[in-house]
């Protein structure tokens, strides 16, 4: 890892980290990597911080940098879930109940997305 940042559970016992030098790494529950999201998905990063999975599997990462959370499906192309009203996201979580709680360091709170 370069600069390793967050790191997610995965719910199939594997783990997500976001690096510093702008890539998302996902590693298999016997801790080899699986995949690189910047590879997998030809998206490019600003400077990805808060990493999570919710219950479909699916990643999600906040861009300190982009000022965004983006989603990351097994299949098919990221969808960018937040596009606005984030100053400085940070770490995040995912809930059972389908919330997003992502730590915004600019403007010093918890923000809750449905």
């Amino acid at each position: 890892l370069q600069g390793p940042r967050y790191v997610g559970a995965a719910p199939n016992g594997g783990f997500v980290v976001s690096e510093e030098c702008g890539d998302v790494k996902v590693f298999m529950s016997s801790h080899k990597l699986l995949c690189s999201l910047s590879s997998k998905y030809g998206h490019q990063f600003g400077n990805p911080a808060g990493v999570c999975v919710d219950r479909d599997g699916s990643i999600l990462v906040a861009d300190e940098q982009r000022r965004t959370v983006h989603l990351f499906p097994e299949h098919g192309a990221p969808v960018c879930l937040v596009s606005t009203g984030l100053r400085r996201p940070a770490g995040m979580a995912c809930s059972s109940f389908g919330h997003l709680f992502v730590a915004d360091t600019g403007e010093n709170c918890v923000k809750v997305f449905k």
